[in-house]
C-alpha cells in the first residue's frame, strides 16, 4: 500500500507574504551580481533587484 500524505492548504498569511510591503513600496533592495556596473550614457549605472517582488531599479553614481 502507498503511503497517503495529507496536504494542508495554503492560508493567506503564506500566500502573501511579503507582497504586502512591496505594495506599500517598502521593497529589500539588492546588488544584482551579474550584471554588477553598466556603463550607459557615460555614467556609471548600478543594478538593484527586490528579493521579494523581483522588480529591479537602477541607481546612478
Amino acid at each position: 500500500m502507498a503511503k497517503i500524505l495529507t496536504f494542508k492548504k495554503a492560508t493567506a498569511r503564506d500566500r502573501n507574504r511579503g507582497k504586502t510591503l512591496c505594495s506599500s513600496n517598502f521593497h529589500r533592495w539588492q546588488v544584482v551580481t551579474e550584471k554588477r556596473f553598466d556603463v550607459k550614457h557615460g555614467r556609471l549605472v548600478t543594478v538593484l533587484r527586490c528579493t521579494r517582488c523581483g522588480k529591479e531599479r537602477l541607481e546612478l553614481l
